[in-house]
This record gives C-alpha cells, structure tokens and sequence, in this order.
C-alpha cells in the first residue's frame, strides 16, 4: 500500500494522491506546496504551467486545481511516471495535464514537444543536480518557454547558491523554508499582475 499526499485546495480539494515509498523520490511536501501556491498567487489563474522534475505530480495537478489552464509534467523515472498516471486518473484531469515521459535535458531540446510558451515553469530538481539545471536554461530555444511576463520557481536544497540570471530570466526573490527554498525568477520585462 502507497502512502498518500493530498491535494490542498481548489476544485480536488482534499483528494489523496499516491505517493513514493521509496526514498530516491523526494515529493514537493506540503508545506512548501502551500507556500509555492501563496508566491503564486493570480498568476496561476488561466495559466500554462511547466512541471519540470514532476515527481508524483502533486504540483502540477494542484496547478490544475487552483486554475491553471494547462499543466505539462516532465518526468523520466519509471516509479515516478507510474504515480504521476495514477494521480492523473484519481483526479481525472487527463484534458488539463500533459506527460511527457523523458528527461528535462531532452524534453529542453526539443522545443516542438512543449505546450508553451508558459506562464510558470517549476523545477523541482534532484537537489544534487540544481546547478546542472542551471546550465541546461542557458541554451538559446529556452527563451521560447517563456512569456514576456513569466516566471520560473526552482524548488533547491537552501545550501545552494544558484546565479543571478536563469537563461531569459532574472532573479527576483527566494523564499527560504528550513533545508529547502524557492527561488524566484522572472523575464527581464516582468509585468507584475
């Protein structure tokens, strides 16, 4: 039996999510979930929202929940993909969210696979890997993700310095919840809405 997450609040308000019982997945907890969705906040209403990293999916189908327009989740372990399916079904929102089974360098090079450009890009990364992350949003086709008034929220171990700029992007503020934080970055044009 797998032990459960739930979904915080909009329209799946409550509903139980599958979750890993392993240890090399290392879902988004609740608590940094609730304060992702407070930074957030309008923006996410009628968005397209990029899951990158997405694990079981809770991010991106409370996305959904509280008024994304569209999630895409980009995933390649197995385990995970299987949880991701099974969180999709429980909350049928197949139309709302897109998988897409491979790794995020691959999915970045291949800008005719992406739904953008997005409103939001989340990566939750191996926090190992968060620096290597970085690089990967220095390649030139990852200006297309973006909108003019985007914004990108890397989800980091708080030891982890990441750089002032994120390809197209700039940093705008970090938010710091005990080992792990929220770094915020927005397109160099950012209209606050």
């Amino acid at each position: 039996m797998l032990a459960n997450m739930r979904v915080i609040a909009g329209t799946h308000r409550g509903r139980r999510l599958n979750a890993p019982r392993t240890d090399h997945l290392r879902p988004t907890s609740d608590r940094v979930r609730e304060a992702l969705f407070s930074i957030l906040g309008n923006r996410l209403t009628n968005s397209r929202f990029l899951d990158l990293y997405a694990g079981t999916g809770a991010v991106g189908i409370e996305a959904v929940s509280r008024g994304a327009i569209h999630v895409t989740s980009v995933e390649s372990d197995r385990e995970a993909l299987k949880l991701l399916q099974r969180n999709v079904q429980i909350c049928q929102i197949g139309d709302e969210l897109t998988m897409r089974p491979q790794a995020v360098e691959k999915f970045l090079c291949n800008p005719d696979q992406w739904n953008g450009p997005y409103d939001i890009v989340f990566a939750d990364p191996p926090y190992s890997d968060a620096q290597e992350f970085s690089a990967l949003l220095s390649e030139p086709q990852t200006e297309r993700l973006f909108h003019v008034d985007s914004w990108l929220v890397i989800e980091h171990a708080t030891r982890t310095t990441l750089p002032v700029s994120l390809g197209p992007t700039q940093f705008l503020r970090r938010y710091r919840y005990g080992d792990t934080t929220l770094s915020v970055y927005s397109s160099p044009h950012a209209v606050q809405r």
